[in-house]
């Protein structure tokens, strides 16, 4: 019986600072702790997922850019972390120059469809694959949608937060009309969420009013332990187990495949 392809979710927000690579890193982490095998692909030029999770930067001598470029297949990129199911397509500072290089291409909002989408992939035995945006709405980002299934939104809760997401959430629409029917707004999680401050319930009020169920229930308290955990290159599940960032990653985790599971017995009955 054939595998069925992974589910491919972009960890999106044009924002910088509102804890998306922290998101990918720790969702990725919670979603292998599961059982499930994951696979992190770190489209950001900055790499700070490939950092956040221990690789070195000698350690990226095939990197996303080449997924994305040069046509290499995900499986000769591929790194193990230090948690099992969990591996990651590194980046470095070569993604800067991606997007004036795309440009000129025919299929330059499809070439990491092509990438994920083939019989190749099948091979890897994932469960899902996901991708640590740029914080912009350049073409890597686009390209990264046109491949998903699903955009996650981690937004700050702050003052403005939601302003931001009618631009992506624009983008995410005119992406389904143009070239990916099926792309879903996989949901909003709030991150960096301090219980003791009112302007932080008064987000969440709006966020939950304005886009209802597309709000997760798992908040992502603000954490010292959350802020540490990248510069030793470990997700949080790691290196502080018993805390509450991740107790947060794993409710989300357990949420992400929740909704799945739910869309699937829809789709079956």
């Amino acid at each position: 019986m054939r595998r069925p392809a992974p589910r491919i979710i972009s960890i999106a927000n044009q924002k910088g600072g509102v804890g998306k690579t922290t998101t990918a890193i720790n969702l990725g982490a919670a979603l292998a702790a599961m059982g499930q095998s994951v696979a992190l692909i770190d489209l950001d030029p900055q790499g700070n997922a490939s950092t956040g999770l221990g690789l070195d930067h000698s350690d990226r001598e095939k990197t996303t850019y080449d997924l994305v470029l040069n046509k290499v297949p995900l499986g000769d990129i591929l790194k193990e972390t230090s948690v099992p199911g969990l591996r990651i397509s590194p980046a470095n500072t070569d993604l800067s120059s991606a997007d004036i290089e795309i440009m000129s291409l025919s299929r330059r909002t499809f070439l990491m469809h092509d990438a994920l989408r083939n019989d190749a992939i099948q091979d890897l035995e994932l469960d899902y694959i996901l991708i640590d945006c740029p914080p912009s709405l350049n073409l890597l980002t686009v390209n990264a949608m046109v491949a998903s299934d699903a955009v996650l939104v981690p937004l700050q809760a702050e003052f403005f937060a939601l302003e931001g997401v009618s631009q992506l959430m624009r983008t995410i629409r005119e992406v389904r009309d143009t070239a990916n029917p099926k792309l879903r707004f996989e949901g909003i999680v709030l991150t960096m969420y301090d219980r003791r401050n009112n302007l932080c319930h008064h987000v969440e009020l709006d966020a939950r009013e304005t886009l209802k169920d597309l709000v997760f229930q798992t908040m992502i308290p603000r954490n010292v332990k959350l802020s540490e955990a990248p510069s030793f290159g470990q997700p949080i599940l790691n290196y502080e187990p018993a805390s509450s960032g991740a107790a947060a990653y794993r409710a989300l985790a357990r949420e992400v495949y929740a909704r799945q599971s739910r869309r699937e017995e829809q789709l079956s009955a």
